[in-house]
């Protein structure tokens, strides 16, 4: 079982997703369209299920900012994409980050996850516990506290139920119960997964 992406069997989609990271990083250049996109995510999904890739979780380690997403269930029809995306308004960024569990954890495949929304110096973010199956690169999660702060200064925070564990502890509810990423693609500059909802997205690491 392979642990990297052959990129050299896929010039295609790696291209289109390099470029459209770079000109999303720097705000210059002309970006791939939507439908390119879609399409890129697709047979990048499409290699590493192939090749049957995994990826460790420390790669996922950092703060990833939302590039492209196309949440409507998008899949391949016949080498043709179906489904629409958009990239993510910069003006109000949305970022997910992953970062080692509490010292005294000791299972290795859990760790934390927070996702957050800016608009200015407005932040709103929700943080939790993630596990993680290696085999599956599939990272399910529960957010259990939400937070506002505004100019790094916290206006509230307090315990969220995102209502799919019940009264059932994160540590014993089963992956049906959870929400949770599938990656299928993972390198230092970005990441790509389908969320249990059936939509695809696209993270920058945050630079």
């Amino acid at each position: 079982m392979t642990t990297h992406l052959s990129w050299s069997d896929s010039p295609s989609f790696v291209t289109t997703l390099s470029e459209a990271v770079r000109t999303f990083q720097t705000r210059s250049g002309l970006r791939p369209d939507q439908a390119s996109m879609v399409k890129a995510l697709l047979e990048a999904e499409q290699t590493a299920k192939h090749q049957r890739l995994t990826y460790p979780l420390a790669a996922l380690m950092g703060d990833w900012q939302l590039c492209f997403t196309a949440p409507k269930k998008p899949h391949l029809k016949a080498g043709v994409p179906i489904g629409r995306g958009f990239y993510a308004p910069q003006f109000a960024p949305a970022q997910i980050s992953f970062f080692p569990a509490d010292a005294a954890q000791a299972d290795p495949t859990i760790a934390r996850i927070t996702n957050q929304v800016s608009l200015g110096s407005l932040v709103f973010r929700l943080t939790g516990p993630a596990r993680y199956i290696g085999k599956k690169n599939l990272l399910a999660f529960d957010f259990t506290q939400m937070q506002l702060s505004i100019f790094g200064r916290s206006l509230f925070q307090r315990p969220f139920r995102s209502g799919k564990t019940g009264d059932i502890s994160f540590a014993e509810a089963p992956i049906a119960k959870l929400p949770f990423f599938a990656f299928f693609l993972v390198t230092d500059e970005f990441i790509a997964a389908r969320g249990r909802g059936g939509g695809l997205a696209l993270w920058v690491r945050k630079i």
